[in-house]
């Protein structure tokens, strides 16, 4: 029943996702930026209710609080990265238009990449490391200084459950030169939809949010180390047979 419901899933995905990339395609000469961002984010809150209906697939939060207690402020979320789901729920769970830092080759992917082009991302050449340091600096600034909250995946590329990379520092620098909240998540979705994989499996995926660190008076080598120790320590608690061996 799992290889049939992932399939089903496979085939829903493959129908809707283009036809509703025309539709914003057509309508986003009309928006502006924030109506062009809520249009597309009906096509995630879709996807993520059917993914629960046909292959079993929620989630619970942990730590509600700390995610109010910086409503207001310029945040940008360090996450960790395990699976494509947390790519598209993200932009269903947090409270502010979120700005996603990307690898460019995503924009060529059919009709998918085509309707992320139209939206304010920052993708970046990942083959140039300095240009892409700069060009997410400036465009990060620019994104907070609107109002939208900057979503990095520190860890660089979807990692296989119970790793522990090194983490990239580019999040923790854009904060510490902002003055930017950083709000680490920790999840487990890798155990549920795993990276590379045909198959989506039954079950609750536990994202986990934790305290705001504030980057006051915080070199961005400080905030790199507080942010990756709780994310991993984190993951230890809410997976913690991953972490046995």
């Amino acid at each position: 029943m799992i290889a049939i419901r992932s399939l089903l899933f496979f085939v829903f995905l493959l129908i809707y996702t283009p036809i509703y990339a025309v539709i914003c395609m057509i309508s986003f000469p009309l928006l502006n930026h924030r109506r062009r961002y809520q249009l597309a984010l009906g096509w995630n809150h879709t996807v993520v209710k059917v993914c629960q209906w046909l292959c079993g697939i929620s989630y619970e939060l942990k730590g509600l609080e700390h995610l109010k207690a910086v409503q207001d402020e310029k945040v940008i979320i360090l996450a960790k990265h395990q699976s494509a789901w947390e790519t598209i729920s993200f932009m269903t769970i947090f409270p502010r238009q979120l700005c996603f830092v990307f690898k460019r080759e995503l924009l060529w992917i059919p009709f998918f990449g085509w309707t992320l082009g139209l939206l304010r991302m920052i993708h970046i050449n990942r083959s140039d490391r300095s240009s892409a340091s700069i060009s997410v600096a400036a465009q990060g600034k620019e994104h907070l200084a609107a109002g939208n909250w900057i979503i990095i995946f520190p860890e660089g590329t979807r990692t296989a459950v119970g790793s522990a990379p090194a983490y990239r520092k580019g999040g923790a620098r854009l904060a510490s030169a902002t003055q930017a909240w950083v709000l680490p998540v920790a999840h487990n979705a890798g155990h549920f939809w795993p990276r590379n994989s045909f198959l989506k499996y039954p079950g609750k995926i536990t994202v986990s949010i934790g305290p705001a660190i504030s980057s006051a008076n915080k070199s961005a080598d400080t905030l790199h180390q507080e942010t990756q120790a709780w994310i991993e320590s984190e993951m230890r608690i809410i997976d913690p047979h991953s972490y046995e061996k």
